[in-house]
């Protein structure tokens, strides 16, 4: 059984393929149970055939894939968040985990709920990784394999009202995100109540947006864009119930004859296209509002169940829309002051000049659960007609004080080097250290402050101290990459006065020169020095990349899944030739 063979055409996939050799034998082929194996970093090593078959998929389709990425799902089909999985947070972590009745996506789109198990791997010649034992989970589950479910739900009791509207509440106010928010929303409602779950929004010009169109179709739950998109602008005085829903009037039942005769608006016109494309029978729709205004409505229909909605149904309609209106209040809310952060920042991270015959480019990712603003920084500006000051650095926290402080010390760091041109780059930074401790309100600080400048001979030439920083990656076009751990001094705003070194290297041609922050390599739960070498090793293999792929891949690739920091990067290659 070949177990080793590389996936030459998935960049991730290299290197992981020799990981297994003698684990990987015919004793787990053998086993029953699915069994996958994984590197350290939660790839796909190895599947044997039961997992293949459980999981709807060929070896092929596995292998250097992000088994969380790839397959973990919630029950709404929907990926899990990296930060907060369980199964991920075991293998990276390396610890024995068991987990109940999770879901998981076939290679056909569809769900099988199972049960797991991380067995790790201790390290060795081979490596380290574990092994992910996937199993079934007999709880009376309906079995999504054989077409879903058949037969339609029971009516609720009043145990069960009471407890889907506390589950509405709890999913609701888990989340922040507005699309997330409607997702639930519909996998709460629809198949228990209904089989269609529509949902319409307001904005805040007071124009419609069909926002989200589900069905329950083959035991799973399925948006259907061809029905989502603009709608007309709610009527004044239309008596339609999606139209009297969206004025905030009280919820009211509908059906296809409802907007059979001559249609009174451009919505009227829209609904009766819905009932037509999803032949639903009968339906509710009811308000959805907020604390100060009306945010949209939403509509359950049935289509394929007989029974058809009651005024009776309407007041548990109308609690779960109250809950949902004040959920995405908070949602809203939250990305208004997004928006806001994200413009601050955009403001104090500043656009690249043009270096003649250098091309560079700078990312900024925030924070995961940050308010999208944070201490870290990058900036370039002009020194001279013939040189450039490059900096990159970062300021304890990830949140609003840490922006401002940043803005703080970038700005002080601006006018000291201008100011300064020919200065060596360790007198800038001592001279900024002085300052951050009697003026900027900042506790600590780490940077690299850089000057490039072609040279006579037409190489470019780079002179750099480093305070306390994650030093510079070099990367030559024939894949060599190093990094520059000379000139490395103690970072800024400690008291302590020590003298700080400066080191100059010339850049040879297509040489790319990687600055960037410790949200890039460091992990809670691996050492730095392991993030770095991560770090060398991809930036070597994407040598031969454009820059902003370059940028791009090495934020997918290296940036640890289990990170909770903001992340700067500031990249720069040299031409082919002077």
């Amino acid at each position: 059984m070949d177990i080793t063979g590389a996936d030459t055409g998935n960049p991730s996939a290299l290197g992981r393929q020799t990981w297994s050799g003698a684990l990987l034998g015919a004793t787990l082929e053998d086993v029953q149970t699915a069994v996958v194996v994984v590197d350290e970093d939660g790839y796909i090593v190895w599947a044997n055939g039961a997992a293949q078959t459980k999981l709807g998929r060929r070896l092929e389709e596995l292998r250097g894939q992000d088994l969380h990425d790839l397959l973990h799902r919630d029950r709404h089909g929907h990926a899990t968040p990296r930060t907060r999985c369980p199964l991920r947070k075991a293998l990276l972590a390396r610890r024995t985990q068991h987990g109940d009745s999770e879901w998981f996506a076939r290679g056909d789109g569809t769900l099988v709920q199972m049960s797991w198990l991380v067995a790790p791997r201790s390290s060795g010649s081979e490596g380290a990784g574990a092994l992910v034992l996937l199993y079934e989970s007999n709880q009376g589950v309906p079995d999504v394999m054989d077409g879903g479910i058949n037969d339609a739900p029971a009516p609720l009791t009043e145990l069960d009202r009471l407890a889907l509207l506390a589950e509405t509440t709890t999913q609701l106010t888990s989340t922040l995100d507005v699309d997330e928010a409607l997702r639930r929303l519909a996998a709460l409602t629809v198949p228990r109540l209904a089989d269609w779950a529509v949902i319409d929004l307001l904005t805040e010009q007071d124009e419609v947006r069909r926002a989200l169109v589900t069905e329950h179709k083959d035991g799973i739950l399925v948006e259907r864009d061809d029905l989502q998109g603009p709608m007309p602008p709610v009527p004044e005085e239309s008596p339609m119930p999606l139209s009297r829903a969206l004025r905030g009037a009280a919820s009211s039942l509908a059906g296809p004859a409802t907007y059979q005769g001559a249609p009174d608006s451009g919505i009227a016109v829209e609904q009766g296209r819905l009932f037509a494309e999803t032949g639903m029978h009968s339906a509710v729709i009811a308000p959805i509002r907020g604390l100060r205004d009306v945010l949209g409505a939403l509509t359950l229909g049935r289509s394929k169940r007989p029974g058809a909605f009651t005024a009776a149904d309407l007041p548990l309609l109308e609690d779960i829309t109250r809950r949902a209106g004040l959920a995405l209040d908070n949602a809203r809310l939250y990305q208004r002051q997004r928006k806001v952060a994200e413009t601050m920042q955009r403001h104090l991270l500043p656009q690249l000049p043009t270096v003649p015959g250098v091309d560079m480019t700078a990312r900024y990712v925030p924070a995961p659960h940050a308010s999208s603003v944070g201490g870290d920084w990058y900036d370039v500006f002009a020194l001279t007609d013939s040189s450039h000051a490059l900096a990159v650095g970062d300021v304890v926290g990830h949140d609003l004080d840490a922006a401002a402080g940043m803005a703080q010390v970038r700005n002080m760091l601006r006018a000291f080097t201008w100011s300064q041109p020919e200065a060596m780059p360790s007198a800038v930074v001592t001279q900024l250290d002085n300052a951050v401790k009697h003026i900027a309100e900042v506790p600590m600080v780490t940077m690299i402050l850089a000057t490039l400048a072609r040279g006579d001979d037409e190489l470019w030439q780079l002179r750099w101290t480093n305070a306390g920083h994650p030093p510079p990656l070099l990367v030559s076009h024939d894949g060599r990459a190093r990094y520059l751990t000379d000139a490395h001094g103690i970072l800024l705003g400690t008291g302590v006065i020590r003298p700080r070194p400066d080191v100059f290297t010339v850049l040879p041609p297509r040489t790319t020169l990687l600055l960037y922050t410790d949200g890039l390599v460091e992990s809670p739960h691996h050492s730095i020095d392991r993030g770095l070498d991560r770090l060398r090793r991809h930036a070597a293999s994407l040598a031969h990349r454009p820059l902003d792929s370059f940028c791009d891949l090495l934020l997918e690739r290296v940036r640890p899944g289990d990170n909770d920091d903001d992340v700067a990067m500031l990249a720069l290659r040299t031409p082919a030739c002077a």
